[in-house]
């Protein structure tokens, strides 16, 4: 199968790499995105978002002319919709007694809407979009079979979903699995035929949906495990244990691999994934759903531990050091410390954020420091949120001479209490019960 000029609709933290790979490849590849602000960013030969090497990528598909960037599709060979899935912020659905979140499907529909006038026989079209289960069967190939062609017969219809780590997008890619899933065994091969023109890890043919669940399933394993890190977290400062002395101690066991505590889950991924599971079968997935409220409740605990160390936060002044989802990344989506920092200004603390990797970030009624020092300038109190590696390099002694306070929590695990302590720090853990001289 031969596929000549692709069209990938979405041109956020996938989509762009991913049509900067194809187009590297020599596919004549034309993103599609809504926002006029970001196609003309791309079309000035500038990128919006922050991923490593995407930049020189996303140039060298530019020059090489196998790129172009506009608000709407043109007839093409392959079709991907590589747009956000994020929650209904207005709508939640109910079952015995409990609330749960909701899939925003709606830029899905709107970039399946949009392929229709350009979908001929032959096509392929393929969903990387986290979707809940048979979002492809149900929901797409109705739409796209307005055309009068049908999914499977006249044109090839796949999910395939991205597996990528931020910061390693391009990278990964390239050289980890993928999974298609197609509507018929054909269109899984004509989605395997499409992917190989780039992807050097195995590829690995199912149906639609097995590879919508598969997708989730990976990211719902993590967000339970780190529940249960998070539970730990809890335990470990009511009995006046550190549990990051506990964990790697349990760790030592062979069959036993506790992840790290923190300040919560965020992202487009972790945090929002297992919500599509319950939404689609809500009788089925209590452990889901109850380790969705522990990590989604932790931003809550963190706050606890700033109002027991420094009582009544109505005035205090807290530095707030990090608000991506993630360390060394500028994604803040559904990022539990933009929560944390929320939680604090509700009990009347004066917050101001450092977040080296956007500073210049526009969040409703949250200060950014331009600087470090501006952040940390009329602080009380530090507030560690992000392992970011600027962070963990900062050097307490130099730190004590830009701030007036002595007072760090540090939720991450990022610094080493005894050399904050020297430097005159009163140093707090999260999820250490323990006094300071034990």
């Amino acid at each position: 199968m031969k596929y000549n000029k692709l069209c990938v609709i979405g041109l956020g933290y996938i989509g762009l790499p991913t049509a900067s790979t194809f187009a590297m490849n020599g596919v004549d590849t034309l993103g599609v995105d809504i926002s006029p602000a970001i196609i003309d960013t791309l079309n000035r030969g500038e990128i919006h978002i922050h991923e490593p090497g995407l930049g020189e990528a996303f140039e060298s598909a530019r020059q090489s002319g196998k790129f172009k960037a506009a608000l709407k599709p043109e007839p093409a060979d392959a079709f991907i919709i590589a747009v956000p899935t994020p929650f209904k912020h207005d709508e939640t659905g109910t079952y015995q007694n409990t609330t749960y979140k909701l899939a925003d499907m709606g830029a899905v529909i709107a970039a399946a809407e949009s392929i229709v006038p350009y979908l001929r026989k032959g096509n392929i079209v393929v969903l990387e979009s986290t979707s809940p289960p048979r979002t492809t069967i149900d929901l797409v190939a109705p739409i796209l079979e307005r055309s009068s062609l049908k999914a499977g017969i006249d044109f090839h219809l796949c999910y395939s979903p991205e597996r990528v780590l931020p910061g390693q997008i391009l990278r990964e890619l390239i050289e980890n699995s993928r999974v298609i899933g197609g509507v018929t065994p054909e269109s899984a091969q004509a989605g395997a035929a499409l992917y190989s023109i780039f992807v050097k890890g195995e590829i690995i043919q199912t149906d639609a949906t097995t590879a919508e669940m598969v997708k989730l399933m990976e990211n719902t394993y993590r967000d339970v495990n780190i529940a249960i890190a998070n539970e730990f977290s809890r335990l470990a400062d009511k009995f006046g244990v550190d549990v990051w002395e506990a964990i790697p101690i349990a760790n030592l066991h062979p069959r036993v691999k506790i992840l790290n505590p923190g300040p919560g889950v965020g992202g487009h991924c972790i945090s929002v994934d297992p919500w599509f599971f319950v939404e689609a079968a809500p009788e089925l997935t209590p452990l889901i759903y109850h380790s969705r409220q522990v990590n989604d409740s932790q931003p809550h605990f963190v706050v606890e531990t700033v109002k027991r160390t420094l009582g009544s936060l109505k005035g205090k002044k807290i530095a707030a050091l990090g608000l991506a989802y993630k360390p060394d990344v500028d994604d803040l989506r559904e990022s539990p410390a933009v929560e944390v920092v929320h939680l604090l200004q509700n009990e009347g603390a004066h917050v101001t954020a450092c977040e080296p990797f956007k500073p210049d970030a526009q969040l409703p009624g949250i200060t950014i420091a331009p600087t470090f020092e501006d952040s940390i300038k009329e602080a009380d109190a530090l507030l560690f949120l992000v392992k970011h590696s600027e962070f963990t390099q900062l050097s307490p002694e130099s730190v004590s001479k830009k701030t007036k306070a002595r007072i760090i929590i540090d939720t991450v695990q990022g610094w080493t209490a005894a050399q904050w302590q020297n430097a005159g720090f009163r140093f707090i853990k999260l999820g250490s019960g323990k006094t300071p001289n034990h």
